[in-house]
């Protein structure tokens, strides 16, 4: 039996959403309405001058060669990074749901990542990846391989991506994890006894079903390669060496923080919140058609 709460006026329902509605009003539309606002003006650093430009911030930064580098790095970190997380954390995740002796232990070890903070990921996997004292960055030039992300714009790249997926693991693992163990036991049941191997009992019944989580995580995966990474690249890399990792939601931080381009700087942010919007759009028109639920 399923009861159904009836509200009697209309008071209560709306007090309930309210700080929802607050914390998003204050947080969400209020700034992007400032960016907004601010895109079409220039104005100086201190904000004694302002003068409306309309869309000539946007002009200008669209034409400008290193927004288009800045834009092409974030293609390749994004697809990088939401590929290497999520297949990872899927590969994790079947291993973790098999019969192991100390299953949960392991399992506990592959969630606390999402704890870190994004600089202290950078930090952890700077110590690694060191030239001279990291114990990976040693081994590569050991090896033979002259590593040093401080000077060629692949390697900073490589350890940005590396950092950025291993801090999203530990997500993408626990989404994993609890899809797999909704998928009822009967089913690969029955798929092994019309003698479907292991391989094929994942590719064509446990992955179909596990279609809406990833879904779902390859969204929240690119999202934040865009917007959440800034952390990561800033501690580890500065966007250098020479721009080779500087993607759109760090150049946005260099050309305001830095530069004091304000007006440049939000419309950089407009045109990003658009690009993720439009992103997450083609992505439920194409992409979801696939997802079985």
């Amino acid at each position: 039996m399923q009861k159904k709460v009836i509200f009697r006026g209309r008071l209560l329902p709306l007090a309930l959403l309210a700080p929802q509605l607050a914390v998003t009003f204050v947080f969400f539309f209020w700034p992007a309405g400032q960016a907004i606002y601010q895109s079409l003006l220039r104005e100086d650093a201190f904000g004694f001058s302002r003068e409306f430009v309309g869309l000539e911030n946007f002009r200008e930064v669209l034409t400008d060669p290193s927004w288009v580098n800045a834009a092409l790095n974030t293609l390749v970190f994004s697809a990088c990074v939401a590929g290497l997380a999520l297949g990872l954390a899927l590969f994790l995740a079947v291993q973790a749901d098999k019969s192991l002796r100390g299953a949960t232990i392991y399992r506990s070890l592959l969630i606390w990542p999402y704890a870190v903070a994004p600089a202290v990921a950078a930090v952890l996997w700077l110590f690694l990846f060191q030239p001279q004292i990291g114990l990976i960055g040693r081994g590569l030039n050991a090896l033979g391989i002259a590593w040093d992300y401080r000077l060629n714009g692949t390697h900073a790249m490589v350890l940005v991506i590396i950092a950025a997926a291993w801090k999203q693991l530990a997500y993408n693992f626990i989404f994993f994890l609890a899809g797999l163990q909704s998928i009822p036991a009967s089913v690969l049941e029955a798929a092994a006894i019309d003698g479907a191997r292991p391989a094929r009992r994942f590719w064509t019944v446990v992955f179909p079903l596990l279609s809406p989580t990833t879904f779902f995580l390859l969204v929240v995966n690119l999202t934040y390669a865009f917007f959440e990474t800034f952390g990561i690249i800033h501690a580890l890399t500065n966007g250098g060496p020479a721009k080779a990792t500087e993607t759109l939601i760090y150049k946005v931080y260099v050309d305001g923080v830095e530069n004091l381009n304000l007006g440049q700087s939000s419309a950089q942010s407009v045109i990003l919140m658009i690009l993720v919007i439009g992103l997450t759009a083609i992505q439920f028109r194409a992409v979801e058609k696939k997802v079985h639920y």
